[in-house]
């Protein structure tokens, strides 16, 4: 299977879409959302992430979502959490909604954790649309080294008179 085609600055333009989604329904707030997204305006599921003891504790919603449509992969020190929600079979054309404010599709979260975690620190469940993952001894205090600053003198700047003088 190839790999992915790498898209580094997607996660910003996700933002961008979704401060833009806000920004629309703050302003009409009847009117946002109706017309069909694409996945630069994916929704963003909430998250939580927390300390419990020395281990980091990330949950995030996902009402909707069955296991199998959401993927976790780690790399270089970051947690993508990806997959879409599928349409419920009650999603009906044709009918007029009063209010449409639940959203559909791709979705994409990238959580930076420590540079220590692997694979073998994390554990994930989903139950009743609450995905959960454990990072064993993520939150956990690892000494920092101080890095001595150098101090040094500045060499002195030669300052040219007679070409001053000329330029006023």
């Amino acid at each position: 299977m190839p790999a992915p085609k790498r898209r580094p600055f997607r996660e910003l333009f996700d933002h961008f879409a979704e401060m833009q989604r806000m920004r629309e329904y703050a302003s009409h707030p009847g009117d946002a959302g109706v017309e069909p997204r694409g996945h630069e305006h994916a929704w963003v599921p909430t998250i939580d992430i927390f300390a419990s003891d020395e281990d980091l504790i990330i949950r995030c919603e996902l009402a909707g979502v069955e296991p199998d449509d959401v993927e976790l992969s780690l790399s270089r020190g970051v947690l993508l959490i990806h997959g879409e929600r599928e349409p419920r079979p009650d999603q009906v054309e044709g009918v007029s909604y009063y209010v449409h404010e639940r959203r559909f599709g791709a979705f994409r979260r990238s959580i930076t954790l420590p540079e220590r975690v692997t694979n073998e620190h994390l554990r994930a469940s989903l139950e009743n649309g609450l995905l959960e993952i454990l990072v064993t001894g993520g939150a956990a205090e690892h000494e920092r080294q101080r890095i001595e600053i150098e101090r040094r003198n500045p060499a002195p700047v030669p300052v040219d008179v007679e070409s001053q003088a000329g330029e006023r």
